[in-house]
This record gives structure tokens, C-alpha cells and sequence, in this order.
């Protein structure tokens, strides 16, 4: 039978389907009907038992990337200075490869472009590591600064400050929480720039960025400042609480979850000072108390200070 492309059983119409790789037949789990049969197995015609045999017996290199400035697509001539019978190579023949080596290597960065790609893609190697980042914000930071390459707008710029604010817009794309001073600890580039550099991104891309939730940050400050999964739920009521009175509207939103984190470690009996709530979170110690004496004033009905 063909395969239905709507991915419905055509007897009963249920979604509900299992691929029986014994067989090479698809079913319906509901009425069992055999929707599809002598499925063609794409994968590989060896079997291995171990990742030392996958490795081995892998005849393909790794998956294209945008990490690499090249997208990891061209070939280079390996360094083991053997032929095809892996017997060694004769002096005068090393030479010739070595030179032929060089000017590779050479040729694969002799565009600006490419070279730019090449520095910010192991720049971006090194901050990822730092910062502890996923390979999909990775590659997601590295797409947003080639849409930038290629629109010609880092001419002129600094590399690291339009690389950095990428990573933070990927960053702010997938909801992950971080701020702009976690990046200035390992960049020479400044504040300033940085903000400058995003600015333009979102102008160029066209990009409408929501405001991040405060609720983001709070289990990162709780595990820096060893607070207990009671406070962290506690702060994020708080915090649900405040956007319901409309109290964290044109608020920074790291100054909010420090501030429901302080009155919320307060009431659970885990007190930690503005001093430390204020290093963690990164704002002054005058943001925290402006933001908790909102936070008492008006919701002194609903929490129980």
C-alpha cells in the first residue's frame, strides 16, 4: 500500500501509528491495519556493538555546521604523511605535500569574508564554553552573525562586540536567561557596544523581542545564592502576583525576580542580604529595596509579610 502523507490511518483516520522495524511495516495502533509495508531501512547496511565499531566502520564525516566558517563542507590534506597503501612517503614527496598543505590552508580563508568567519566562529567556540552554552544556541548565534556578514554591516565594527550580540539575542530568542554583564566578564569589548551592536541586529532582522519574564531568572539566582526549592517557588507566586497587579510593567527584570527572591527568602526563613541578592543578580542594592517595597506595599493583602 502507499503511504498516506497526512500521517492518518485510512481505515479508521487515527494518528496513532507504529513503525515495525522487524517487519518494515507500518500499523495502525488502533484497528491494526498494515498501512504500509516493505518499508526501505535508510540507515546503514553494518552493525556495530560498541562506539569504538561505529567509529570504525563510519564511512561519512561529521554533519554540516554553521559553527565553522566553512560550514565543516571543504576537505583538507591530513597530516599523517602516508599514501593510499599507508606506507610512508618519500622525503622529497613530504615536501611537496607540506607546500601544497600551506597554500590549502591559505586558500580557504583568502576572502575577507572567510577570514572574518573564521575568527568569530572560534571566538564563538571559546564564549560558548565559557558561558556553558547549548550546540542549538551555538548554531543559532553563528546564524544570526552570518545574516549580519552577509548584509556587509560588521565592516567597520568589532567582531567580538557583533559576535557577543548575537549570542545574547539567541540567547533572548530561546528564552534563555542571561544578561549582558555575563558576557562582559569574558569580553574586551564594552557595555556600550555591545548594546550598540544589538540594537542594530534587531533593526536590520526586523525583530520584535519581548521583555524577558523575571520568573526566567529566579531558579539561576536561587541556585547561586542556595536558596531552597520553597523560596524559588515562593518568589515565582510573588512574581505572578506583581505581573497580575501590574507591577512589572517598565521594570528591569532582573531587579524584579532579586527583589521577590529577598522578600520571599525572608518569609521562608532563609534571609540572605540586599548585599548578596544584589552581587548575584547584578543590579544596585537601591534597585532591590525600591523594587521590595513595591512589591510589600501592594501586595500586602494578598501576601503574608
Amino acid at each position: 500500500m502507499s503511504h498516506d502523507n497526512s500521517n492518518l490511518c485510512p481505515e479508521c483516520g487515527n494518528s496513532n501509528l507504529i513503525l515495525d522495524e522487524s517487519r518494515a511495516e507500518l500499523i495502525c495502533y488502533d484497528c491494526g491495519l498494515v498501512i504500509t509495508q516493505k518499508i526501505i531501512d535508510s540507515g546503514p547496511e553494518w552493525r556495530s556493538f560498541s562506539a569504538e565499531d561505529t567509529n570504525k566502520k563510519a564511512r561519512v564525516g561529521a554533519p554540516s555546521t554553521l559553527t565553522l566558517h566553512d560550514k565543516g563542507l571543504s576537505t583538507i590534506i591530513g597530516w599523517k604523511n602516508i599514501d593510499a597503501y599507508g606506507n610512508k612517503i618519500t622525503p622529497k614527496k613530504k615536501a611537496e605535500v607540506y607546500r601544497l598543505r600551506k597554500w590549502h590552508l591559505r586558500s580557504r580563508t583568502n576572502k575577507s569574508i572567510d577570514r572574518n568567519l573564521a575568527y568569530a566562529m572560534n571566538e564563538l567556540d571559546r564564549i560558548a564554553s565559557q558561558l556553558n552554552l547549548s550546540r542549538d544556541i551555538k548554531e543559532s548565534s553563528a546564524h544570526i552573525y552570518r545574516k549580519m556578514a552577509n548584509k556587509n554591516l560588521i565592516r567597520g565594527r568589532s567582531i567580538e562586540g557583533m559576535l557577543i550580540a548575537s549570542i545574547y539575542l539567541s540567547c533572548r530568542l530561546n528564552k534563555i536567561p542571561k544578561t549582558l554583564d555575563d558576557f562582559i566578564e569574558f569580553s574586551s569589548v564594552e557595555k556600550k557596544n555591545i548594546a550598540r551592536c544589538y540594537r542594530l541586529i534587531i533593526r536590520e532582522l526586523k525583530l520584535n523581542i519581548h521583555v524577558s519574564s523575571p520568573i526566567r531568572f529566579i531558579p539561576r539566582f536561587c541556585a547561586e545564592l542556595e536558596l531552597s526549592g520553597k523560596t524559588q517557588n515562593r518568589a515565582a507566586e510573588l512574581l505572578k502576583l506583581a505581573k497580575k497587579y501590574r507591577l512589572t510593567a517598565g521594570k528591569a527584570p532582573t531587579g524584579l525576580a532579586g527583589a521577590a527572591l529577598y522578600l520571599a527568602a525572608i518569609q521562608e526563613g532563609e534571609r540572605r542580604t540586599q548585599k548578596q541578592i544584589s552581587k548575584t543578580t547584578g543590579v544596585t542594592e537601591a534597585t532591590i529595596r525600591n523594587r521590595y517595597k513595591e512589591l510589600v506595599d501592594n501586595l500586602s493583602f494578598d501576601v503574608n509579610v
